[in-house]
């Protein structure tokens, strides 16, 4: 149990890490929380034109979920984690992206760390749920609108790979949280308000 709470801690600091903030002020940009959809995330940082700042941001993201599945999967037989103990590890470090300790919890909306965690978890899950974002937002041209697509087909996709168990549970969280956090998208979505990919918002 102690190693299982680690695990979650360790998940959420990494998570915390705010890539938005962080390479943003390094290449020089506006704190993504004062512009655009204020959102410190991939799609807002685009809006500033800096396209490699938000590839960056995208990577550092992805990456940071990734990184603490791996790492849970690495040291799994030292400290006893089971499959579904890794995939509730990943969602901690999803949390600690949308609520960052480091940046007065003032977090993104996960859509990267989301993905990254499924990658994570297993490579086809994760490779099928972001096919279906990019298919979705290449018709539609809606970042937001792919996003909820892809968390709903992301729990589907699980439940097809890996039936109905813990790691569907912390799935099916993740995908609801993401959901919840784009409530403001989805209000737009509905009055035909909401910004495009590459669109500026000002």
């Amino acid at each position: 149990m102690l190693n299982f709470a680690a695990g979650l801690l360790i998940a959420y600091l990494i998570g915390s890490i705010s890539f938005a903030v962080v390479v943003s002020k390094f290449v020089g940009l506006a704190d993504p929380r004062t512009y655009g959809s204020k959102n410190p995330g991939a799609t807002n940082v685009l809006r500033s034109g800096n396209k490699k700042a938000a590839v960056l941001t995208l990577l550092g993201d992805a990456l940071k979920g990734t990184a603490a599945v791996a790492l849970a999967f690495h040291f799994q037989d030292q400290l006893g984690y089971s499959r579904t103990d890794i995939a509730w590890i990943g969602l901690a470090a999803f949390i600690g992206h949308l609520y960052p300790i480091f940046f007065k919890f003032e977090g993104g909306k996960g859509v990267a760390t989301a993905l990254g965690v499924l990658l994570g978890l297993n490579w086809i899950l994760g490779l099928a749920t972001a096919v279906t974002w990019v298919v979705i937002a290449y018709f539609f041209r809606y970042s937001s609108l792919a996003a909820l697509i892809a968390a709903l087909f992301a729990v589907f996709y699980n439940v097809l790979l890996f039936g109905i168990n813990g790691q569907a549970a912390a799935i099916t969280i993740m995908s609801a949280l993401l959901i919840y956090r784009h409530k403001q998208n989805i209000a737009n979505l509905i009055a035909g308000k909401e910004s495009k990919i590459g669109q500026k918002k000002s």
